[in-house]
């Protein structure tokens, strides 16, 4: 399975190695050309403002918007925000999720976080709770359409949606030892 990662900004390298330790093979999407024959692309945790505006100046908001009309998407963190529809940002977005999610959510870096999730939405063998790391995250707090709230944090505030074959977390899994979000995605992009 061919999977793309967005490699402008961020933490690409990890989502690679872990993609990569599944058996997949990654290319690093710069370019549009990059996303042929992709299965299906991560865009990673970063900088959102910076995504957005680094994919208008190498021509990938189209690219990218008529790929995820036809391929998964998986958008982390900073990725999460560059794949949502919220009319409210004055930065380049996919629009392509129906979720509002607010930047720096939980604060400042200093303010990062480690929390368990509840991730029984993938079935009976993840049991365990998914050990999620925050950093700088922003929360989903609304999801409209055709999105699904996937995972909430104790108090209730989204932090995984899906829409189809897209899907956002707050968090960084590819921080983490446990594969599962990888392996579901996988799933979604087959």
């Amino acid at each position: 399975m061919r999977i793309g990662v967005l490699a402008l900004q961020g933490d690409f390298h990890e989502h690679q190695a872990m993609l990569e330790s599944l058996g997949a093979e990654v290319v690093q999407v710069r370019l549009p050309r990059h996303l042929e024959g992709l299965q299906g692309l991560i865009i990673p945790g970063g900088e959102s403002t910076t995504i957005g505006k680094l994919a208008v100046d190498f021509g990938l908001i189209e690219p990218l918007r008529a790929f995820g009309k036809e391929h998964a998407i998986w958008g982390t963190c900073a990725g999460a925000i560059f794949l949502s529809s919220d009319a409210r940002r004055e930065q380049p977005l996919l629009g392509l999720m129906d979720i509002v999610v607010a930047r720096n959510a939980f604060g400042r870096q200093v303010d990062s976080f480690e929390a368990d999730l509840d991730v029984h939405f993938m079935g009976q063998a993840n049991q365990r709770p998914f050990r999620a790391i925050f950093i700088r995250a922003p929360i989903i707090e609304q999801v409209r359409g055709e999105a699904q709230a996937l995972v909430t944090l104790p108090d209730g505030r989204i932090v995984a949606a899906r829409q189809g074959r897209w899907l956002a977390t707050s968090f960084h899994p590819e921080l983490t030892g446990d594969n599962r979000f990888h392996r579901y995605f996988l799933e979604l992009a087959r």
